[in-house]
């Protein structure tokens, strides 16, 4: 079927152990993103409940929908730095328009069957990409964490760092002090957690953030809030607005929205790659395209921002027992119900607090340990890495996996193109070539004749025999265009000098090359044999 939620399929077997698992399950993932979503939001520089709006209208969506079992969806901390780009540079109101276009794009892309596509994107770049977003979270909550007199901090890099050097004199030690111990609280919680008894089911975000909050409001400590900073949150259902859009501003935002929706669509497959590997199931990526789009495109209606497949609480879904998008559903709910019942309560989440939990996010969704043993890696691996990682660090995520995508590339051609040879057939193997040298000469190639491996023919050009050239394609698996031109350049040199070409092997792909480009009705039968041995008997004999 074209669009087949794997919620319909999910229910097969099922019975009232799993639905208790995956209804316990759902309240404990909504508990760990409800402190996430909230930080989340504010670090992208929008108020914490447009990420609250959006684990519970994109997240349920996603879950009712998709094509994973477990993933559970919502704002993301991948989306944090561009996000935070967007609404600096565009503003809110463009940010739900890219938002909602990047929902088409996404969905454009599961319809089009590109969902396996995006696995292709080389693993060099995908790690350079993720440290650089967790190199800039981290970096972008350094004004909450040391609680700095910042109004606004820049987008960019440089200025960022400007920033923080000429607040450098202004920090808060008592934001410093609920920072370190929430960080202190994680570390100790994740490291422990096994040993707790029943606590141990309780994440850590939800303790340190409780503790904060309480210590905030009990000695009424001098530390930003969400209360101080944004009023709280509205206790109530989010409601749905239009948005403006003209063709005049979904040009302005077309790029933005690509990048949304390509890194969603990154995020989300490989967030249920990481599920399949957990539960022994698979996915399916273009049906999880679909609903991130459908997702994507409604959350903004609703004042909700840029949603995704997230890692931490799909881990957290299925290792509590989520065994069926059911759970995703009651993660969503829940969120619904502190929205509607204890949203008074977020007032007095102290900022400090969410920014040692983002910066624990951004430590853990970092692949650290590929750069301290960068000696494990080919150069060109190395070179590719690095160089994703200093681009979405200094320029933005966009320039860096383009240009990650290209170092992939040429590294990919040179090796391919290193694979493929050519040697010359030896009078030792093929005693009908004894005394024929510079007369009859034949070689053997092997690989892939494509425009990175060309200069292999050309090589033959070079040094034509008197009378016959023979060519074995046995070993070839692939011919392109470029590769074929280069073989009828070679006919029509051999033509010219009166030199005989002769075709062995051809076989399967490249048969159905030259097929096409008519080069086998330019050669004729008696130039096309199917094994180099029986073309040097009958040149040899032809020539006598």
């Amino acid at each position: 079927m074209f669009f087949q939620p794997r919620l319909l399929s999910s229910f097969k077997g099922y019975n009232r152990a799993l639905l208790t698992k995956d209804l316990f399950a759902g309240l404990t993932v909504g508990v760990v993103a409800l402190p996430l979503a909230m930080a989340f939001a504010i670090a992208s520089g929008l108020k914490p409940e447009a990420g609250i709006f959006t684990a519970i209208i994109a997240g349920g969506l996603i879950s009712l929908l998709g094509g994973s079992r477990v993933q559970i969806g919502g704002p993301a901390g991948a989306f944090i730095v561009i996000v935070y780009g967007i609404v600096d540079r565009y503003g809110v109101a463009n940010l739900l328009i890219a938002t909602a276009m990047s929902g088409v794009f996404l969905f454009a892309m599961g319809v089009f069957r590109l969902g396996t596509l995006v696995r292709f994107i080389p693993i060099a770049v995908i790690i350079g990409f993720t440290n650089g977003i967790a190199f800039l979270i981290g970096l972008s909550q350094m004004k909450d964490f040391f609680g700095l007199a910042i109004p606004k901090m820049p987008a960019d890099f440089f200025s960022s760092i400007q920033a923080l050097y000429l607040a450098a004199d202004t920090v808060n030690f008592m934001a410093v002090a609920i920072a370190v111990a929430s960080l202190g609280i994680l570390i100790l919680w994740r490291r422990y957690q096994n040993q707790l008894g029943w606590l141990k089911h309780l994440p850590g975000t939800v303790i340190a953030m409780v503790l904060a909050t309480m210590s905030t409001a009990i000695f009424d400590l001098p530390v930003d809030t969400i209360g101080s900073r944004f009023g709280g949150i509205p206790a109530g259902l989010p409601h749905f607005e239009w948005l403006s859009i003209s063709w005049s501003t979904a040009q302005f935002v077309i790029m933005p929205a690509l990048t949304l929706a390509i890194l969603g669509a990154i995020e989300s497959l490989l967030c249920a790659r990481v599920a399949d590997g957990m539960i022994h199931d698979r996915h399916e990526p273009n049906q999880e395209l679909m609903a991130q789009g459908i997702a994507n495109f409604v959350s903004p209606f609703f004042g909700g921002m840029p949603a995704t497949g997230t890692i931490a609480r799909t881990v957290t879904n299925v290792q509590s027992g989520g065994s069926t998008p059911l759970s995703g559903i009651v993660h969503a709910l829940t969120l619904l119900l502190v929205i509607l019942f204890a949203a008074p309560l977020a007032k007095h989440v102290p900022l400090a607090s969410l920014a040692a939990i983002l910066m624990f996010v951004a430590w853990n969704m970092g692949e650290w340990a590929k750069f301290f043993d960068l000696k494990q890696f080919r150069l060109a691996y190395r070179l590719t890495m690095l160089t994703v990682f200093a681009l979405t660090i200094i320029l933005d995520l966009t320039v860096a996996v383009q240009v990650g995508l290209l170092l992939a590339f040429i590294t990919f051609i040179y090796r391919i193109s290193s694979l493929s040879r050519c040697e010359a057939a030896l009078a030792a193997d093929f005693p009908a070539l004894q005394n024929q040298a510079g007369r009859i000469d034949a070689y053997r190639i092997y690989g892939a004749i494509f425009f990175g491996a060309v200069r292999l023919l050309e090589a033959i050009e070079k040094n034509l025999p008197s009378d016959t050239l023979l060519l074995d394609l046995k070993n070839v698996i692939y011919i392109d265009a470029s590769g074929m031109d280069t073989i009828l350049e070679l006919k029509h040199l051999c033509d010219s000098a009166q030199v005989k070409l002769i075709i062995c092997g051809l076989a399967h792909q490249p048969y159905d090359v030259a097929k096409r480009s008519g080069l086998l009705e330019t050669l004729g039968p008696d130039c096309q044999y199917p094994d180099l041995a029986v073309g040097i008997q009958a040149a040899t004999h032809s020539s006598t």
